[in-house]
């Protein structure tokens, strides 16, 4: 009695055992669905869907304006008059020139990122785009005498992100709205 007590009692932990991974995957699942909702929800600019992935759209707005922090650097004053929520003040992100760069850091300048006149983030192929986040490769050399790779921008943090979190950025830097600074960006 007791070997089939045994035998029972080890498919019942292995039952519970794939349970468990068929519910963490739901979770995973659930937990994307969930991000790629509330990406809908904070996109602070209209986007243009049309021939875009929208599960990366919505998860690539999760991240930008969730967890990358990207308007901070890339969007020139990064809040409106009066939204600030450094200032204890309601956040109104500034629409007008959000991810159009111009931030200065010293002697460097943040890029603006949303599309050009080709729809192409920062005027970048997915191929380059994907090279300059996971090696931090300047693309322009705006600093050679600094060297080719980019100084400020925080690409030694996000070149651990997964191919697909960072073609969901792109695509969703696709689906800004272009923003035409006047300069060679």
């Amino acid at each position: 009695m007791r070997g089939k007590t045994w035998i029972c009692g080890f498919a019942v932990v292995g039952a519970l055992f794939a349970l468990s991974e068929v519910s963490g995957q739901q979770n995973q699942q659930d937990s994307e669905q969930s991000r790629i909702q509330r990406g809908y929800q904070i996109a602070p600019v209209p986007l243009k869907l049309r021939n875009r992935n929208r599960e990366l759209v919505g998860l690539g707005s999760y991240i930008v304006n969730a967890q990358g922090g990207c308007n901070d650097c890339h969007t020139n004053p990064p809040y409106q008059d009066g939204g600030d929520p450094f200032q204890g003040q309601p956040e109104k992100i500034n629409t007008a020139g959000y991810l159009a760069g111009g931030v200065q850091f010293g002697p460097f300048t943040s890029r603006n990122i949303t599309p050009d006149e080709d729809g192409l983030p920062a005027g970048l192929t997915w191929p380059e785009f994907k090279r300059v986040i996971r090696t931090g490769h300047d693309p322009d050399n705006e600093h050679p005498e600094l060297g080719p790779l980019l100084q400020v921008m925080p690409w030694p943090v996000y070149r651990h992100m997964t191919d697909r979190d960072l073609q969901a950025v792109y695509e969703y830097l696709r689906s800004i709205p272009s923003i035409d600074t006047g300069e060679d960006d």
